[in-house]
């Protein structure tokens, strides 16, 4: 049996109140992950930290076999940029830049050759080449979507993919995720408030109450 990508054990956080504690999850390869929970129950927080950009109060987290808030910020760049990538709520592009050269920058710093039927698959193909601020936020999104793929992660953290969505190109995204997955053997970590895109996922969990538990499909 293959080795997780990544280990999460007792993990807690709190700011202004307190969000979670006792969350342990793990993802293996080939495995997609959701996570459902109101607006306010932590699990952006969660999936910042899994990713390592918010340490925990208490826990752990092992990705690809290291602990992630012990090792040195270097090195945790390194598995961010080359391994691992992030969908935001947010595209952060580069909006003086076509949605090409967004792709291109991310596919560069990973070392990696972009896959033109990427765009084919999000059906952004054709808008590809216009600059950022001359799309659609759904084209926006899916070249976020692009640029995230196009370096190749074996792990994905999706932060509400699908959120300002409409229903046919959410199907589509999230197709495009789960096959990525599927053919690359990558592990997939999505927090969302949509049961319909969540019951996509292999395994799915609810945040609430401060706990993180199983959710009844």
């Amino acid at each position: 049996m293959s080795q997780p990508f990544l280990v999460a054990s007792g993990l807690a956080h709190a700011f202004d109140y307190p969000l979670y504690r006792e969350v342990s999850l793990t993802i293996s390869p080939s495995e997609s992950v959701a996570v459902m929970g109101r607006s306010g129950s932590g699990k952006s927080t969660l999936l910042h930290t899994l990713a390592g950009l918010i340490e925990p109060l208490e826990g752990r987290v092992e990705l690809m076999g290291r602990d992630l808030y012990r090792i040195s910020e270097s090195e945790k760049e390194m598995l961010r940029r080359d391994r691992t990538g992030i969908v935001f709520q947010q595209h952060y592009l580069f909006k003086g830049m076509t949605g090409r050269e967004n792709v291109e920058i991310a596919a560069m710093l990973a070392r990696q050759e972009i896959d033109e039927t990427l765009f084919e698959a999000l059906e952004i193909d054709t808008v590809i080449d216009q600059k950022v601020s001359e799309l659609s936020g759904g084209q926006q999104q899916r070249v976020s979507l692009a640029r995230v793929l196009s370096k190749k992660p074996e792990v994905i953290f999706a932060d509400e993919p699908t959120g300002n969505l409409d229903l046919e190109t959410s199907e589509l995204v999230m197709r495009v995720l789960l096959d990525y997955v599927e053919a690359h053997e990558a592990g997939l970590f999505m927090v969302t408030h949509d049961p319909e895109v969540a019951g996509k996922c292999d395994r799915i969990y609810l945040l609430e109450a401060r706990r993180l538990k199983p959710y009844e499909r």
